[in-house]
């Protein structure tokens, strides 16, 4: 990635005296921020005293990074990004909470990510290797893994938990509360309400499950075997006609040995807000 002082003036302009990083002289940086090494900080953004951003991170123009933010290593985070800020909810009341973002993440132009609250547990989280796209937004008490895209435009309420390799597409609604399980896909433009089993394809308005989201699970090294064992289960849950509970045992005692069999049925014993059927 192209440093954002290249072509702007000489790099010694920009080292932070007694400090193993790089600001910018329009950025601002608070006394009590922990900055590791080799980052790079853009003009006019301005750091938080309860931040610290891990060795290797880059940080764009105009980004505000407030509250008890830690963010990891080798994070890019590109412009108007806001992260940190307080939660958009009524029930808070100023306590002390944070947010946690993990390593090699690319957080894309304006994209809003705000802190927990005390009645969710007090952090949002997001984990390694994910990209969150232009606009999107995280909500205060999200849980967001690893290895997850987050379309442009798309909105996480709070307390969403969004496990491993997930899709969310173009401008998604995903309401408060919801599961989004691991391998699934949410189609563009989909308001979702209800949890997303994982490895499904869902899309629509209302949305639908569409069977299985083939092409991850190929692109994620799962065996035909595996895959064939998942589009049976599927069948199953989702075109037998049998209740959620019968279903649940049918796939159980036809797949008993199978891992990834045993985290679906996990994921639908789990009281949630119901699945999409």
């Amino acid at each position: 990635m192209q440093s954002l002082f290249d072509n702007t003036s000489s790099s010694s302009d920009y080292i932070t005296s007694g400090k193993n990083y790089r600001k910018h002289p329009t950025a601002i940086v608070a006394n009590g921020a922990k900055i590791g090494s080799m980052v790079d900080i853009g003009p006019y953004s301005i750091i938080g005293d309860n931040v610290t951003i891990g060795d290797g991170s880059t940080i764009g123009p105009h980004v505000f990074i407030d509250g008890w933010t830690t963010i990891g290593k080798n994070n890019q985070i590109s412009t108007g990004a806001i992260i940190g800020n307080a939660p958009q909810d009524l029930k808070f009341q100023g306590e002390k909470s944070y947010v946690l973002i993990g390593n090699n993440n690319i957080i894309r132009e304006y994209v809003t990510i705000n802190r927990g609250t005390a009645n969710g547990g007090g952090v949002t989280r997001i984990g390694d290797h994910n990209l969150l796209m232009t606009s999107a937004h995280v909500a205060h008490d999200a849980q967001i893994g690893d290895h997850n895209v987050i379309s442009q435009a798309a909105a996480i309420g709070g307390h969403v938990i969004i496990e491993d390799w997930v899709t969310v597409g173009y401008s998604c609604g995903i309401h408060q509360f919801t599961r989004l399980g691991r391998l699934s896909m949410i189609g563009a433009l989909s308001m979702i309400s209800k949890d997303v089993a994982p490895y499904g394809l869902v899309t629509g308005n209302p949305p639908k499950t569409y069977g299985t989201n083939v092409e991850r699970l190929r692109r994620n090294g799962f065996s035909a075997s595996a895959r064939q064992e998942l589009y049976q289960s599927y069948k199953i849950l989702f075109n037998s006609g049998l209740t959620l509970k019968n279903a649940i045992e049918q796939i159980a005692t036809r797949f008993p040995n199978s891992e990834n069999i045993n985290y679906l049925l996990a994921f639908l014993r789990y009281p949630g807000r119901g699945i999409y059927r």
